[in-house]
Order: C-alpha cells, then structure tokens, then sequence
C-alpha cells in the first residue's frame, strides 16, 4: 500500500464527499438489518401459534403481514441509501481520476527532451490511461466495498453477539482460513499484476510506433513479419494475462466455499442448541442464516477488492516513477523576464547524455537585438543544438549562454520560451484544421491575421486549393499535407506569434528555390525588428543574414558576412559555388 498512498491528498480533497459516504454506508446497513429481525420474529410468531393454537389466527396473520410491509419499506429505504452511496463515492472516484490524469499530464509536460528519448509513446499513453484507469478502480469500487465490507462485518456481528454469543463464534470460525488465504492470493496478484502491466506497455509501444510508420512498411511490404512480431508479442502478453486471471479465479469459489460452510456451521450448531434448548426459537437459526448470507457477498468481494487493490498498486507505482522524475529544465526565475532579445554564447559546449555525442565544442558567438545570424554546416555538425539551447530544450555542459546580457537559466523559463517562435527541423502539425495549426502560435488571432501569416508562408495560394480551404483537417502529424506545405504552415505558425526571437531550423529544406526566395524575401521585411537564427544547408538561406558562422564537428569553422566568406575562399564558398552551379544545371 506505499505507493497508493500518494493517492491520500485526494482523499482529503474530497474529504467532505468519503466522510458523507462513509455516513450512508452505516446508515444504509443499519436499515438492511431490519430484514433477518423481522424474519426472526415472523418464524417466532409462527412457532408460537403452533404450540397454542388458542391464539387468534387473525392477529398473526396481521402481525406477518406488518412484518412484511416493514421489510419492504426497510428493503427499499436501504436500497436508495445505497444508490446514494454509490453516487457519493464513484463520483469520488472520477474526480480523483479526473485530477490525477491531469497530474500526470502536467508532469509529462514538465519532463526534458531527455526523458522523451528514453521513454516510448505507447508506454506513456498506458500509464495516463491504462494504469490511471486501474487507480480509479481502487479509489472508487475498491474503496466503497472495503468500507461498506466493514461496516457491514461491524453491525451484523455485534447484531449476532447481542443474539447469541456462542453461536456467533462457531458461525466466524471459517474466517481466519478466509484471512490466510486472501494474504497468500493477494501477494501472488501483484507480482503478476506488475508483469502483465509491463507487456501491455509493450504492446502498446509496439502498435504506436507501427501505426505511426505504416507508410513505411507498406513501402518495404513489411506487413507479415510485422504481423508475426504482434502475434508473438501478443502471445506472451496473452500467457501474462492468463497466469493473472487463474490467480484471480480462485477468490470467486473459495469465498462461496467457506460462506457455504458457515452456513453448515449455523444449521448443525444452531439444530443442536435448539434441541439442547440453549436458544428458545427457531427464529433464531433462520436470522443467523440470513446474517450469514448477508456477509456472503463482503466476504466474495474481499477477493474481487484485493485483487483490484493489488493492481491498483502495481499502477501506481508505474506512475510514481514518472511522477518523482525532476525536471532537468528547471524555472529558476517565477519573476517577469522582459526579453529583448541580444543572444551571445561564450565557450558554449554541450554533450547529450543518451548518446554522450559532444555536439557543440566551445562556441562563442554574439546576435545583437533584431539581428539576422544564419548558421550553415554539415549534418551533424550542431546546428540544431545551438537553436535548442537557446529555447532552453536543454542546459549547457559547459559555458554560458545570455540573453540581454543575462544568464538564460536565470531568466523565466515561460516569459522566454513565449517570447520566442520556432519553426523545427521535423514540421509537427496537429490534427486539427489548418486555421488552428496556424493560430496554436497565438490563440487569439482573427482569420484576417492567419491568412497574413499563410500569404508570409507561400503558402496561402495552396490551402484555399483545398475544399475546406482553413478548415481542411489534417491527418496524424499533418499526413495530408507534403512535407514542402508542412514546413510553410510551421513557418506561418511562428511568424503569427510576433516573436522577439525567431529561430528557423533548416525550415526550407522541403521548398523549391523559387518558393524559398519568395519566403525570404518576406522574411526581411517581417525579421527588421526581430533577432532571428537561420539554420541552413543552403546558402541561399544565408546570404542576406548580417552575419554567417560556419559549424564542423560542433565547431565554428568560419564566420562573417556572405562577402567576408567568399572572399576566405574556404568551406562556404566552396558550398556557395557548388550550389550555384547546381542551380544553373537544373
């Protein structure tokens, strides 16, 4: 129970809601014990006239006939109190579910690019959903049926006490065989719990990533052996399942067995002391069996519970290792930062800890507010990294990186991050319409704003080509679109913003050059006031920046303006002249 008690400080949320609960519970038993008193009395009743028959066969038949309206009236007002208990402590359980999913959520949102290079998809979605899931079982039917358990073992048996002590004690006897048993069959559930959670976190990774990349597969004709690797991974999921689901078919009949046997024990028992005379009614015997039935289906559940509380523990403790995770990306500064937007960067070195790849090696540069920097390099050579740790994706390893003239982790992470606008390397669009990928940039933007920054983009011309124009919903991470329009709405996304701080990260690599030119040319004039990044493989891209530095194996190489470079007659012009020539040939 450890790892469900992270679950507490909701319970005490929603105190108000488990104590009313727990209120209706007690009352709702106390009414259901009515039935076997009234029965008892109904057979003393009966037994009475038989051994007098002086006594007047209308006043009996009157007396049973109260008997039964009482039951009935006792019958339904216990059945509405435990409508309402049920109302009472499963909406508990929803707005527990309902709160730790957003947890969760709010956690992912927390964790570093590290975290979502070591940790796969489908194994996030199952614990957000999956495991989350198995909790609420806990919280809401685990928890009203442990208390409604107790309270109803506390009020029959002290019933049962009041009645007749001695038979109440042969009656409990099965129950230390029930209490071992449950201990025994519970330990085993959680560790096949655990086990089958984990391959269910498989197979969820497992078709996540197959569905993402089918267009793939479908173009290698892949799908049989993909197939065969479902069937086996599904097959050891299946053998998990089932192991946990023998485990958990025991409870069922062992819990009938031993109510079945306390029965027996009230009925031989009970016999011999209405023989013996110890007890004066046989009343007596039919309100212990009726006790007794009455705890069939608490004792039956014990197992049903345990079983839902043993996994709910498995879950949990899924969800507890993300949820104790420290973000690496801390908010150091809860202040406003007003950000204008000077970057420089003094012997920045950065190293990634999955892959322990040195990606930049004492980088020292300076942009000052609205200037144009473009950086161009080979694949690999740490371009990309640079606009990272200047959105604060990540920390330096060594060095330091200012913006205004202060320490980036010393500035507010969101004022920051909001103040820049980032079109990545990898164009992610959302499923949803066109308009909403463009204004996720700025929420608040009129239709009039979104179709600038679409003309900006180039890429205006083609979305009113579609049927539903701004409307048109895209596919999983903008499947419909090509990978040219993808990158252009991505563009138009970030210029919507109105950053202070515009970083493009190899953004045009998918246009034609006629496009890229005219997306430039709207750039400049967009860019006046605005410190903007290019990343770039083409000099193209390049060539109006105020300044250009050239990146090798995380190094800058060369640096200056298009002229200065040319002039170097090193790796920028050589790449300038083979562009140009390869231009002239198409």
């Amino acid at each position: 129970m450890k790892e469900l008690q992270h679950l507490n400080k909701y319970f005490f949320k929603y105190k108000y809601s488990f104590l009313l609960g727990i209120v209706i519970t007690i009352v709702a038993q106390i009414f259901s014990l009515f039935t076997p008193k009234l029965i008892s009395k109904s057979f003393t009743v009966i037994e009475a006239f038989a051994k007098d028959k002086s006594v007047s066969k209308s006043i009996i038949q009157q007396e049973l006939i109260t008997n039964i309206l009482l039951i009935i009236a006792t019958t339904i007002i216990a059945g509405f109190l435990t409508f309402l208990m049920r109302q009472t402590l499963i909406v508990m359980s929803r707005h527990i579910e309902f709160d730790l999913k957003n947890e969760v959520f709010r956690q992912y949102e927390m964790l570093s690019q590290n975290f979502y290079k070591q940790n796969r998809t489908g194994d996030l979605m199952n614990r957000i959903s999956e495991d989350v899931s198995k909790v609420r079982m806990y919280v809401g039917p685990a928890v009203m049926y442990t208390i409604n358990t107790f309270i109803r073992f506390a009020i029959v048996i002290m019933y049962m006490f009041s009645v007749s002590p001695r038979l109440t004690l042969y009656t409990l006897l099965p129950l230390p065989i029930l209490s071992y048993a449950i201990f025994k069959i519970s330990s085993e559930i959680n560790k096949r719990s655990t086990i089958f959670q984990q391959y269910l976190s498989k197979v969820s990774s497992f078709t996540q990533e197959i569905f993402s990349g089918i267009r793939v597969i479908k173009a290698y004709s892949l799908e049989d052996q993909h197939q065969k690797n479902m069937v086996d991974l599904s097959q050891e999921s299946k053998s998990k399942s089932l192991k946990l689901a023998k485990i958990q078919a025991l409870f069922g009949p062992l819990m009938l067995a031993l109510i079945g046997i306390s029965n027996l024990v009230v009925i031989y028992f009970g016999g011999l002391m209405y023989i013996n005379g110890t007890i004066k009614s046989i009343g007596t015997i039919a309100e212990f069996i009726l006790y007794v039935n009455m705890l069939t289906w608490p004792v039956a559940s014990l197992g049903w519970v345990s079983s839902m509380v043993q996994e709910a523990e498995a879950s949990q403790k899924r969800i507890n290792e993300f949820l104790k995770i420290v973000p690496e990306i801390q908010n150091n500064n809860p202040e406003k930062s007003i950000i204008e937007g000077a970057i420089s960067f003094e012997n920045v070195s950065y190293t990634y800890d999955d892959t322990n790849i040195t990606a930049l090696k004492n980088v020292s540069f300076t942009v000052q507010e609205g200037e144009t920097l473009a950086i161009l390099g080979k694949t690999g050579s740490g371009k990309s990294t640079i606009i990272s740790l200047i959105s604060r994706l990540y920390d330096v390893s060594e060095g330091q990186i200012t913006i205004d003239e202060k320490e980036i982790s010393q500035l507010n992470l969101f004022d920051l991050r909001n103040t820049i606008g980032i079109v990545p390397q990898d164009a992610f669009l959302f499923s949803d319409s066109i308009r909403n990928n463009i204004k996720f940039g700025k929420e608040n933007a009129t239709d009039e704003e979104v179709e600038t920054a679409a003309k900006s983009a180039v890429v205006h011309d083609n979305i009113i080509g579609f049927n539903k124009q701004y409307d048109t919903i895209l596919g999983e991470r903008g499947i419909t679109l090509s990978g040219g329009q993808k990158q252009r709405v991505s563009i138009a996304r970030a210029i919507i913003k109105n950053p202070k701080i515009l970083l493009l990260d190899d953004c045009l690599s998918a246009v034609d050059t006629e496009t890229e030119e005219a997306i430039l040319n709207n750039l400049q004039e967009i860019c006046k006031d605005k410190t903007t990044i290019i990343v770039s493989h083409r000099v193209s891209s390049a060539k109006n920046a105020d300044r250009i530095i050239v990146l090798d194996e995380g190094q800058i190489i060369e640096q200056g303006s298009h002229n200065q470079l040319l002039n170097q007659e090193g790796y920028y012009a050589a790449l300038y002249l083979k562009q140009l020539s390869e231009k002239e040939l198409q």
